[in-house]
């Protein structure tokens, strides 16, 4: 989420004879702006050109200019900021609505927050239900323990408190039962 996530990018490439850095513009600009640029030593970004050049990965030069625009422009920074500050303020007050019902969430950046959960399919179910799109997090973790994600980047602030009262009637093991 780059720019609008709330957190400082960090490198992981810092002293390496190889490395890359990619970043998107999807999340921040906007997702039709399918759109990544990568700095990186010469092999690297040699190797990686000559894959590109393997089929039709080609991007719009439309894009391309369009995000150069963007990025020039000496408005996009506060915009950004702007968008990020509203992603934060999402973010802690799901968070707080769900500890008032004794839900833990986790989410410090970017647009998502993590809960964790027992069972995933039956809660993804249950909310669906009620009218809530979230995600099951099996798709996002390796070894950590079942949880939902909930994105946070079109959830009014006004809603957090129905959304979480949802959800804790949704974890609860009767609830899922009575909704199948």
């Amino acid at each position: 989420a780059g720019p609008v996530s709330g957190a400082p990018a960090i490198t992981l490439s810092a002293g390496r004879a190889h490395w890359a850095t990619v970043r998107s513009v999807s999340k921040s600009l906007g997702p039709d702006l399918r759109l990544s640029v990568m700095a990186g030593d010469a092999l690297t970004v040699a190797r990686v050109q000559g894959r590109q050049s393997l089929g039709p990965r080609w991007v719009s030069h439309i894009l391309q200019d369009l995000v150069a625009m963007m990025w020039a422009d000496a408005e996009t920074p506060a915009l950004l900021q702007k968008a990020a500050d509203a992603y934060a303020h999402r973010r802690r007050a799901l968070i707080e609505a769900l500890a008032q019902h004794g839900i833990e969430a986790r989410g410090r950046s970017g647009l998502n927050v993590w809960v964790p959960v027992a069972e995933e399919a039956g809660v993804v179910n249950a909310m669906a239900s009620k009218g809530w799109a979230i995600r099951a997090g099996e798709c996002y973790r390796i070894k950590s323990p079942p949880g939902i994600r909930v994105t946070v980047s079109t959830l009014p602030v006004e809603d957090t408190r129905r959304f979480a009262a949802d959800l804790a009637e949704s974890i609860r093991p009767g609830a899922r039962a009575q909704s199948a």
